[in-house]
């Protein structure tokens, strides 16, 4: 027996502590036994010292300078490796081979730790876990499954097809937002230049003429002027609130507040929300039907949920669950289902068949993002109009104004 120090994650936490065990891997199949995911396993006492005094390990470079495993590779990877389990070629192998093809430095890496530690006899799960910033606690989850039922290259494509879904998701957002936010980087712009080069040039005129000015006129002038005599500090005081506002939204205690709020925006709402559901449904699906229990594939559909406010009522449905309500009257205390999900589940309970009806409202609400998506644009567009309407007037008349009251006073004289 041997002894090692682990970290492993649980429901509220991560766990750190000392056990022996025959192995890395008997511990952490003891650790997964207690509902444990183990996220390091390390030798501790004489062992460790003797690995340690070896050979100097090569210097490794910091986190930050090391390129990141974007979800893309993920995915990449995780078809590679369902087509080299569907070609029969043995888990070592197909690893080596991932690796010597690997263009991502730190992708290599971890296919060069994650040989290691199945030659060490972990498994694969196990190892992955210990890379929590590449594979989510939802993937791990999911390849122990396979592991456990003996279909891991099935569970493989799931999860390719899965991301495959997740990057198309994010792809049509990003392009969707392009044209507005190009529109409203160009107004900003278009709104300093005014204040600070057009403006001063028309104040100058303004003062000239010795009579009373228009109200429009006056706002115009104290807003460039005050841009102009206080325009860093004002600079310095939206980049500090910006800093707080994302360091806020990405806090504990923040982050729920703000994805919640997220859900209730208009326009960005009821987009944010189907893509919301429509993740979870097609996450569930996939858990229930690659057989992970109802408990444990609530644990990893919540890890999988791009808002922290429903992660949080997933979490509230795990435990009504535990309790022993249905699930569809779980979900229905919770308040961010909607009908159609929570008629789903509650039919599926009925005849067994929650994974099925889950992947088919998946399927709905995907499309349904899709289009809002394409529609985006068009939404937005007649606000934007209104807005850049309203800046026109006020300078139109800021500044013609003046011009039309020295005009009429002209031709009175």
């Amino acid at each position: 027996m041997s002894r090692f120090t682990f970290v492993a994650k649980g429901p509220h936490g991560n766990v750190q502590g000392t056990q022996e065990a025959a192995s890395a891997g008997a511990l952490a199949s003891d650790l997964q036994a207690k509902g444990l995911v183990p996220l390091v396993i390390k030798p501790d006492g004489p062992q460790a010292a003797a690995t340690g005094s070896g050979a100097s390990a090569p210097v490794k470079m910091p986190d930050f300078m090391q390129p990141k495993v974007k979800p893309m590779d993920v995915m990449l990877f995780s078809k590679q490796l369902y087509t080299l389990f569907k070609a029969g070629v043995p888990i070592l192998r197909a690893l080596a081979g991932l690796q010597e093809t690997a263009q991502n430095p730190t992708l290599k890496g971890v296919l060069q730790d994650l040989r290691r530690a199945l030659e060490g006899g972990v498994e694969l799960s196990t190892a992955m876990a210990q890379h929590p910033k590449i594979f989510d606690g939802f993937y791990v989850s999911m390849v122990r499954v396979g592991e456990s039922s003996g279909r891991l290259e099935e569970i493989f494509l799931r999860l390719a097809e899965h991301m495959e879904f997740e990057l198309f998701m994010r792809q049509q957002v990003k392009s969707a937002l392009r044209y507005p936010s190009f529109v409203v980087m160009a107004m900003a712009v278009a709104m300093a230049v005014i204040n600070v080069m057009v403006i001063p040039a028309f104040a100058g005129v303004f003062k000239g003429l010795g009579a009373e000015l228009p109200l429009p006129t006056k706002i115009l002038m104290a807003t460039s002027a005050f841009t102009i005599e206080h325009g860093w500090s004002l600079l310095c005081a939206i980049v500090a609130a910006f800093m707080l506002w994302r360091k806020w939204i990405q806090s504990p205690q923040g982050k729920p507040i703000w994805d919640r709020a997220l859900l209730r925006m208009p326009i960005v709402g009821p987009i944010v929300t189907k893509a919301s559901l429509a993740r979870f449904t097609r996450a569930f699906s996939l858990s229930l039907r690659s057989g992970v229990p109802l408990e444990r594939a609530l644990i990893g559909v919540a890890q999988t949920a791009d808002n922290a406010y429903l992660t949080q009522q997933i979490d509230s449905m795990r435990e009504h669950v535990m309790r022993g309500e249905t699930l569809a009257h779980a979900a229905a205390g919770t308040g961010v289902f909607t009908p159609m999900v929570l008629q789903m589940l509650a039919i599926g309970e009925e005849t067994g068949m929650v994974d099925e009806l889950l992947d088919e409202v998946g399927e709905l609400y995907s499309e349904d993002v899709q289009y809002l998506l394409k529609t985006l644009s068009q939404q937005i567009e007649p606000i934007l109009i209104v807005f850049m309407g309203g800046l026109v007037l006020v300078l139109a008349l800021g500044v013609f104004l003046p011009m039309w009251n020295m005009g009429g006073a002209a031709m009175k004289h």
